[in-house]
């Protein structure tokens, strides 16, 4: 909050009627640590998203454009980068044919083409709904007084390989519950009904769209191969955001090389596993990776080569392993 923001808070009350507000700091707080104005949107966010809708629209000279609040050039050359790996843009940066079907998904960039090759892993109703629930906040209550009975509760909706397919079953339950019974089951369940409920219409939403871009609409339940069909499908999507564990049991997120803890919130929290993906990076008291899931090292290499480039790696445990992965890779190649 900034010192504007907090000024437009205060004149809400006494607006319609008499009203008091109530500040949670100090004077001298409000005058020393909150900064005068509040950041622009615009230079808090991922300009990715911002990016395609431009493509889409026919501008192409985006450092002259004429923003509000310009980002920095380095911004706009990491998302016009993170489109290219993506494939929503060509090495001339024009936009591609699925760069203008991911422009029309209402969501950014990563999930969209999520969305577009789940067809291909014949989990495409899955992972709308993955990609609904990874669109609303929070859905798991943790009340401190009962914090054990929440866990419980949560307990019976876990996939040991991630938090994303423990949303997928979140949300499957949820969908199978009749519609005069679901704020209960929610309850029950330390569920926010709230995000359930947008997350509902978040799927329509997306339904709707996909429809009208012909993409396959099918589903993958009930298949022995569905965990693997779903994971690949978010790998084609989240493949840059994807942490690798070392030999001293501390995640290293790839190329960047930070280290980062999975959060304690994360059904993977105690499990270790040797590569994860990951939605979001908070920082808190230490660097934490929210929603995550398992990936393997060989389902990097075969779906986004053209990202794990090994020189440009620096020398780390990760690039050793991605070595190997692409002589097995080479290996079965040639054995066909």
């Amino acid at each position: 909050i900034s010192r504007a923001s907090a000024r437009q808070r205060a004149g809400r009350a006494g607006r319609t009627q008499p009203g008091k507000c109530f500040r949670l700091y100090t004077e001298q707080s409000f005058h020393k640590d909150l900064q005068e104005t509040t950041h622009p949107e615009i230079l808090r966010s991922q300009m990715s998203s911002v990016v395609l809708t431009l493509k889409k629209l026919g501008i192409d000279d985006l450092v002259h454009f004429d923003f509000m609040d310009p980002p920095a050039p380095e911004t706009l050359m990491r998302a016009l980068e993170q489109l290219n790996y993506l494939g929503a843009l060509d090495d001339e940066g024009d936009l591609t044919e699925v760069g203008l079907q991911m422009s029309e998904l209402p969501v950014d960039p990563p999930l969209a083409k999520m969305l577009l090759v789940s067809p291909e892993y014949n989990c495409s109703l899955e992972i709308i709904a993955i990609v609904a629930m990874m669109s609303v906040p929070q859905v798991f209550m943790r009340p401190k007084e009962q914090a054990k009975l929440a866990d419980e509760a949560k307990a019976q909706f876990i996939n040991a390989d991630g938090d994303h397919q423990t949303l997928l079953t979140v949300y499957q339950c949820y969908e199978v519950i009749p519609e005069h019974d679901r704020k209960n089951w929610c309850w029950d369940n330390y569920i926010h009904e709230r995000s359930m409920l947008q997350a509902c219409k978040i799927r329509m939403q997306l339904l709707g769209t996909l429809r009208r871009l012909d993409v396959p609409l099918v589903s993958i339940a009930n298949d022995a191969s569905a965990s693997y069909n779903i994971r690949m499908a978010l790998t084609c999507g989240m493949f840059m955001q994807v942490a690798h564990l070392t030999r001293d049991q501390t995640y290293l997120t790839v190329k960047d090389n930070q280290v980062v803890h999975i959060h304690p919130g994360s059904i993977l929290n105690k499990q270790k596993p040797t590569w994860v993906l990951f939605d979001e990076f908070a920082l808190t008291t230490q660097n934490y990776i929210r929603t995550v899931t398992v990936t393997q090292v060989d389902w990097l290499v075969e779906l986004a080569p053209h990202y794990f480039v090994l020189e440009n790696f620096p020398e780390c445990e990760a690039r050793a392993e991605l070595e190997l992965a692409y002589r097995k890779l080479a290996h079965s190649r040639r054995k066909k």
